[in-house]
């Protein structure tokens, strides 16, 4: 890292979520002693997502516990807050952003961490009472008012967001039924082998899953909502729809900055007007891991990347480069992904699925692109590794469970 300029007197953050929170605390860590101010649409200060289809909704976790900065670290660390409010309008040449109730604040470095919103169903009925989304804690304070055992619910999309849910409803004593449109779970995102494993661990705990299925509308019908499917219908007491995300780049548009499925940042994290940056879901950057852009829906990119952003308004040049990873927890498994799949051409299953801990590694050419982890924890932080080294590997070595996976990683 080389100083290439001095920090500038205030910044503002668009955007209360973890990449906003993380940039306001790196910055303060960082040392830098201007203003901070967070702008949020919601009340909340700024909070993680992850656990609202999780804990959050099963009610082990409080509000409080969300919180990636509380209302007192926050005024330790002099940080401003302004919380429901929405930043309508940037003017670049004054350096001033516009918010809904006619406020204008200055800044000397814009950040954008505006994220996405649910991708909604445009089928008849899509907006009646009782279906819902997961992005916020007020959509999931919402659904817990109905989410009680004996209730029906029904999920719309089998992918991370659909299956948590899914599994901490059915431990809630709801009765489940999962429709998704691609012909198997989790298609986007892993192998066949991995969908069929879980699939098979959703049916045995009672969620009827439907693959293949086209959604006609929604009817609203003595007290009950109908799930109305291309050859059949459902009843349901609530729905809840998980099928992607749209990136937030309205504001980043409309200020004439350059988007493309995502607001379109450097490996320095500037987007095409220097003085403002952008970090999290709503981003699109250059990997150099994948050696092309990409935009990334997760916490470590949001956190990483808002870091990236403190450092580069500090004045220090930091690349912004890693090696995507997720995570999803249902039941008392944990998925854990690392590395992008696409374009393999062999997979590697080490372990037995019947055991509920096993990997499915993705080569090309011998080459380790990505690799899924389920309830093994050792082995992907070596995976982890050896994925972001871009490993060459033994296929039949990697499926020996008798042979360490520790003993495989390259030197280097």
């Amino acid at each position: 890292m080389t100083e290439t300029a001095a920090a500038p007197e205030s910044v503002v953050i668009v955007g209360a979520g973890q990449a906003g929170g993380e940039t306001a605390a790196e910055l303060r860590r960082q040392g830098f002693t201007g203003r901070v101010t967070i702008v949020g649409e919601e009340p909340y200060v700024p909070y993680k997502r992850p656990p609202l289809s999780k804990t959050y909704l099963a009610g082990t976790a409080t509000t409080e516990s969300l919180y990636v900065l509380s209302a007192a670290s926050m005024e330790k660390a002099n940080i401003g807050f302004i919380g429901g409010t929405r930043a309508t309008a940037i003017d670049r040449g004054g350096r001033t952003l516009v918010l809904a109730d006619g406020r204008k604040l200055t800044y000397g470095k814009l950040v954008l961490a505006t994220g996405g919103r649910p991708r909604m169903l445009t089928v008849p009925g899509a907006d009646l009472p009782g279906i819902h989304v997961v992005r916020g804690i007020q959509d999931v304070d919402r659904i817990r008012e109905q989410f009680a055992s004996g209730k029906r619910l029904v999920i719309v999309g089998g992918g991370y967001i659909g299956l948590e849910v899914a599994a901490v409803a059915t431990k809630a004593g709801l009765t489940v039924t999962v429709l998704e449109s691609m012909p198997r779970v989790l298609q986007r995102v892993t192998a066949p082998e991995m969908s069929a494993f879980y699939e098979k661990v959703h049916r045995e705990a009672g969620v009827d899953v439907r693959t293949g299925v086209q959604i006609a509308g929604f009817e609203a019908q003595n007290g009950a909502l109908h799930v109305k499917l291309v050859g059949a219908d459902l009843e349901a007491d609530l729905v809840i729809v998980g099928i992607g995300l749209i990136a937030n780049t309205e504001l980043a548009s409309e200020a004439g900055l350059a988007v493309d499925n995502g607001i379109i940042v450097d490996e320095f994290t500037r987007t095409s007007d220097p003085d403002i940056h952008a970090a999290g879901d709503c981003t699109n950057h250059p990997s150099e891991f994948l050696g092309r852009r990409v935009r990334l829906e997760s916490v470590q990119n949001a956190m990483e990347q808002g870091r990236a952003v403190a450092a580069n308004i500090m004045g220090k040049a930091t690349q912004y480069a890693n090696v995507p990873w997720f995570w999803s927890d249902q039941y008392d498994l944990k998925l854990q992904m690392v590395g992008m799949s696409a374009g393999f051409d062999q997979v590697v299953l080490r372990g037995d699925p019947a055991r509920r801990s096993f990997a499915t590694f993705y080569l090309k050419d011998g080459v380790m692109l990505a690799c899924d982890t389920v309830s093994r924890p050792q082995e992907f932080m070596l995976a982890k590794k050896m994925v972001g080294m871009k490993a060459r590997v033994d296929a039949s070595k990697l499926a020996d469970e008798s042979i360490p996976l520790k003993d495989q990683v390259p030197p280097g």
